[in-house]
């Protein structure tokens, strides 16, 4: 964090005169959207020349060799102290408080709150489960109380993001087939070059479509497979009818 006197205005952007800058030469910007969480027109309905400001660096020296400065990372002091507070691998209880189609907002234990989003917290799709599945909704509902892992924290955008399958068993830890194991499982998903069929509760391998020989498969159908390849390293299981 950085502290400074706002000495001018350039357009929508906030010129600062860092603490130890030479008098009248403002080294600080602060860019339009990083200046407030708050809808404001032009930065001089908030702010005054003379003003002290807090802010946070984003970049040194930008396209005319200012530090670029985000003022709202620290507009709110406890909610910057509490996400500066929050280091990777943590592991944080909170409540979820909004499922959208992009994921799920959470309202961490202890948050002050956040000015703008239904929590602190988010979990984007691809963290919420092992599983396949087509909505969020189906993996988690507001009210509902989780245990996350902490992946980033993000101070700028006054947000942490989180991970649900983090502290789920990797279900290819846990896989126990090889190739030419015979298997029986569902389809659970078609697509124009073959079919995925489910290997066990978190895990499809593909039935290519040179591998069924011109017949059709269809969502839900059991088929019995055969387990011509596993590729750990890539996470993908290569199958083939076996009958």
């Amino acid at each position: 964090m950085v502290t400074g006197a706002v000495a001018g205005f350039d357009g929508g952007d906030v010129l600062v005169l860092l603490d130890g800058d030479a008098p009248g030469l403002p080294s600080g910007r602060v860019p339009r959207h990083e200046l407030t969480w708050r809808d404001v027109r032009d930065p001089s309905d908030v702010l005054t020349v003379g003003q002290r400001i807090r802010a946070e660096v984003t970049m040194r020296g930008g396209h005319d060799g200012r530090t670029l400065l985000s003022a709202r990372a620290c507009e709110d002091e406890a909610l910057y102290g509490f996400l500066r507070g929050l280091g990777r691998g943590a592991v944080v209880a909170g409540t979820v408080s909004s499922v959208h189609r992009f994921g799920a907002f959470v309202r961490i234990d202890g948050e002050p709150g956040h000015p703008v989003y239904a929590g602190t917290g988010f979990i984007n799709v691809p963290q919420l489960s092992w599983s396949r599945f087509e909505d969020p909704a189906e993996v988690v509902a507001p009210g509902q109380r989780i245990r996350v892992e902490v992946l980033a924290s993000d101070t700028r955008r006054g947000q942490v993001a989180l991970s649900l399958k983090a502290l789920q068993s990797d279900p290819w830890d846990e896989l126990a087939v090889a190739a030419g194991d015979v298997l029986a499982g569902p389809v659970t998903m078609v697509i124009p070059f073959g079919a995925f069929v489910r290997v066990n509760e978190c895990v499809e391998g593909l039935v290519h479509s040179d591998e069924l020989g011109g017949r059709s498969a269809e969502e839900g159908q059991e088929l019995r497979v055969r387990v011509l390849e596993v590729d750990r390293a890539r996470r993908r299981i290569r199958l083939g009818l076996a009958d």
